[in-house]
């Protein structure tokens, strides 16, 4: 055997088995393994280019089979309550026989290297329960680089046959805008008496939100959830109609009392029935398509241009004539990109 011959039984075995790892992890995922589809999730967490091939055969096989889930975004500011939100919604959907996964978006996770996996453990009765799978982001990574495996791990979780999915944000700021990108329902939890009912500073998600929960209307802050809900409710109307067509409601609920959680569901059960009738839905969701088709290309054109260290060394020098200002920014960036065009061509 020659060594061409001996080089290309090697790639070939190599393509076999890569072939064999991603069909392993397909069938696992179909049979609804936990252990799979954790795998199959990690693999679309790793960012190198041999990792990325595997990970987009594996959802090439799983995209025929996905799209069939109620995809949920919950949301709030830190002590609001959603992990005990979460675990109380996710046993009343067990419950009624669903299949629940819950994903995590985590963006604080790149300034502290911090886990989430403490949300996990606050779930305790909800993370072992039966046909229900968590899934914290991943540690130390980027909002987009979370942002986008976690929209690829819904393909795979709805492969594997769970029929809701609830997205978590963790942090606050850029991670909303990320959720509404992926999901039917956006969901806002609001605390009651905290001071800022009505700040300008709630508005951008308020207006992202299909539905408000306040939480924690138990003991002493029944009276003053329902004043809450009843401002948030007035200042709602006071928003353009939603694209929707449909009203952005607000209950309130207890999870240590387990009180109106079963409402919560029975809104989001309507809102999905009236947008599927009305074509919303199928229009949301092929707009969201059309979105991370949009921030993959872009996420992928700045990767591949930072990732250039000869464009680095020309930005670097550029640089310091911007701050002497022998150039203006615009120049410098023109320069940039007609570099970077021409190691294209």
């Amino acid at each position: 055997m020659n060594e061409q011959h001996l080089k290309n039984w090697f790639l070939n075995r190599k393509k076999h088995t890569q072939e064999s790892v991603v069909s392993e992890l397909f069938d696992g995922i179909k049979r609804g393994s936990i252990v799979a589809l954790s795998q199959g999730i990690t693999l679309l967490e790793n960012s190198t280019d041999l990792a990325r091939v595997k990970a987009n055969e594996l959802l090439k096989l799983c995209l025929p089979l996905s799209g069939k889930s109620i995809r949920i975004g919950i949301t709030g500011v830190p002590g609001v309550g959603k992990s005990s939100f979460i675990e109380e919604f996710g046993l009343h959907l067990h419950h009624l026989g669903k299949k629940v996964a819950v994903l995590a978006i985590d963006p604080s996770s790149e300034k502290t290297k911090g886990s989430i996996l403490g949300d996990k453990t606050r779930m305790n009765i909800l993370a072992v329960t039966e046909n229900v799978f968590i899934r914290p982001s991943a540690s130390g990574a980027t909002l987009g680089g979370v942002a986008r495996a976690t929209r690829e791990s819904i393909i795979l979780c709805e492969a594997a046959g769970y029929d809701i999915i609830l997205i978590e944000t963790v942090g606050v700021g850029q991670s909303e805008t990320a959720v509404h990108s992926m999901v039917d329902f956006f969901l806002l939890l609001m605390l009651a008496g905290a001071g800022d009912e009505l700040q300008g500073i709630k508005r951008g998600i308020m207006e992202m939100a299909d539905g408000l929960v306040i939480t924690k209307a138990d003991g002493e802050n029944v009276t003053k959830a329902k004043i809450a809900q009843r401002e948030y409710l007035n200042a709602l109307h006071l928003y353009p109609v939603n694209r929707s067509e449909q009203i952005t409601n607000v209950l309130t609920c207890s999870s240590v009392e387990k009180k109106n959680i079963d409402s919560v569901y029975t809104l989001i059960e309507s809102y999905i029935n009236a947008t599927t009738i009305n074509g919303f839905l199928a229009q949301r969701r092929k707009e969201q398509e059309h979105f991370w088709l949009h921030e993959t290309l872009k996420n992928a054109l700045l990767d591949n241009f930072y990732g250039n260290s000869n464009l680095m060394q020309d930005l670097s020098k550029l640089e310091k004539q911007v701050e002497t200002g022998e150039i203006t920014p615009f120049s410098a960036a023109d320069i940039l990109i007609q570099h970077y065009l021409n190691q294209k061509k």
